[in-house]
């Protein structure tokens, strides 16, 4: 039995210029952080050493690689020729809720059948390997940044070359620096899932075609190297600020990614005290961040009662391996 651990994200600023059609042209930075919510999968070998049982959102039980109906199995397990396996998967977190479900799923299996078939990939290697199943192998209309955000863990500032090559930097604060922007961030569930797909797949025509929407990404990538500046001066207040300029230029880039729900309680958490947030992931649902000073932090709560929050804190360790049983291990790989 083999369990792996993979880490949520939270992305602060930036998000977009991760896409291909933008960072080709002018490079792309995000600022993002990953969370102790996570997605763990397990393996081990199948009775029928032929065949697949497939737990996830639903069962499969296929008897060919080609029989797997979830596609990102399928790929991953079609190169690393895995097979007689029982496969399992839970999370902390819905999926469809903003926060990296299923590239954090990707990078999580990757990690999962390098054990089982006794490779080895560092954090790097395994998120670009994810990005290379999810937008080249299943063409999936999404960034770079969430593969490398939950590979590697930590408060990162992740840039995209124009060749393609991904930096990530990791970020050092103070411990009560790290404390304060941990504790001042809330997060709240809006109650709705959606899948990204439509809402990135606009956003990549418009920042390809459309000179304000390129110009409003251009702002974005500027605010996550002003978020990274002041972090590092210690300045952990102007998240607020970031945040919130980013969020209005974000709601610029594509319909869909706000909605009347939304933007009522956002304006409801900043009229309480909240100094800004976001919508996370592509929007239209998920999860509403803000960042709230200490002595605000009851009013925005008060006002925001309807939505469950979530409490969290950041997670520094990205993609793990916590359980590994060699003993009753036996691999059937190709």
């Amino acid at each position: 039995m083999i369990i792996t651990r993979t880490p949520f994200r939270i992305s602060f600023a930036g998000g977009g210029s991760d896409l291909k059609n933008y960072y080709e042209k002018f490079g792309g930075s995000v600022l993002s952080v990953s969370i102790n919510k996570y997605i763990y999968l397990s393996m081990h070998p199948y009775f029928d050493d032929k065949s697949y049982l497939l737990k996830y959102s639903k069962t499969e039980q296929a008897k060919t690689l080609e029989d797997i109906q979830h596609p990102i199995i399928r790929t991953v397990f079609g190169k690393y020729g895995i097979k007689g396996v029982d496969f399992n998967s839970s999370a902390d977190i819905p999926s469809g809720t903003g926060l990296a479900s299923s590239s954090a799923f990707t990078v999580g299996l990757i990690n999962l059948c390098n054990v089982y078939t006794d490779k080895y990939m560092n954090k790097e290697d395994i998120a670009e390997l994810a990005c290379k199943v999810e937008i080249e192998d299943l063409k999936e209309p999404i960034g770079k940044q969430d593969q490398y955000a939950c590979a590697c863990g930590g408060l990162n500032f992740i840039e995209f070359q124009k060749d393609g090559v991904v930096d990530v930097e990791k970020l050092y604060l103070q411990t009560d620096a790290y404390r304060v922007l941990e504790k001042n961030l809330l997060m709240f569930y809006t109650g709705k899932t959606r899948a990204a797909g439509s809402i990135l797949a606009e956003q990549k025509k418009n920042t390809t075609n459309d000179e304000a929407k390129i110009n409003n990404l251009h702002k974005m990538v500027q605010l996550s190297k002003d978020l990274k500046e002041e972090l590092l001066k210690g300045n952990i207040n102007a998240m607020g600020e970031i945040l919130h300029t980013g969020w209005m230029y974000k709601k610029e880039l594509a319909n869909g990614i706000s909605n009347p729900d939304i933007d009522h309680y956002y304006e409801l958490a900043m009229q309480n005290g909240a100094l800004g947030g976001k919508l996370l992931g592509a929007g239209g649902g998920g999860f509403l961040l803000f960042y709230v000073e200490e002595q605000h932090r009851t009013r925005v709560r008060k006002a925001l009662q309807e939505l469950k929050e979530i409490n969290f804190s950041f997670d520094s360790k990205g993609t793990q391996v916590i359980y590994y049983n060699k003993r009753d291990l036996y691999r059937k790989v190709v």
